[in-house]
């Protein structure tokens, strides 16, 4: 039954391969808030209030951040607040992937955001939510997972997407099949 759901969440997904914008990467990272703590012997800022985390098309708010850079210069980003929130244009589409939790983590030497309580990751109009939801942001891959059980005994949450097929394109007939492109795999989502 897994396999059957994860098969239809990988065909519903499908679309030509498109990545966050790849010139993000290259791009300064601006932080404003409305306090700040810089230690530099342990490489760690620490903002507060009404911040602001920009990158390029990346953005990403939240009440604190607490950035940590290792030896090579990346840095590791951990977002909390009632509703953090990041959003990040997708290469080549006017189009964003946008989410929401309680706590964010970017890792940019990953390119990896995970999502924390109560997640929710949006992109176009497919929605996925769960407890945590970790995006890549080269491979747009995404994968949720509802979380543990409560209490002993209680079912463990689930992870609730709704995903909407691609439209047809005028060259496609009422009946015919979506028709993708060649060398473009699906995005997917997959479930711990």
């Amino acid at each position: 039954m897994r396999n059957k759901l994860l098969l239809l969440i990988l065909l519903l997904l499908g679309s030509p391969v498109s990545h966050a914008e790849r010139a993000d990467r290259e791009q300064p990272v601006n932080i404003e808030a409305d306090r700040v703590l810089i230690d530099n012997a342990k490489q760690i800022s620490t903002f507060e209030g009404r911040v602001q985390m920009t990158q390029g098309t990346m953005v990403i708010r939240g009440d604190k951040v607490v950035v940590v850079q290792d030896k090579d210069g990346f840095q590791h980003g951990t977002v909390y607040g009632h509703t953090a929130s990041f959003r990040q244009k997708r290469e080549g589409l006017n189009e964003y992937v946008e989410g929401y939790a309680e706590r964010i983590e970017y890792d940019m030497r990953s390119d990896l955001v995970d999502f924390y309580v109560q997640a929710r990751v949006k992109r176009s109009q497919d929605d996925v939510r769960g407890e945590h939801i970790t995006y890549n942001t080269k491979t747009e891959i995404f994968q949720a997972d509802g979380g543990k059980a409560a209490s002993s005994g209680a079912a463990p949450s689930r992870v609730r997407a709704v995903l909407h097929p691609k439209p047809k394109t005028a060259d496609q007939g009422a009946g015919d099949a979506p028709v993708s492109e060649p060398g473009n795999t699906p995005s997917a989502v997959k479930r711990k």
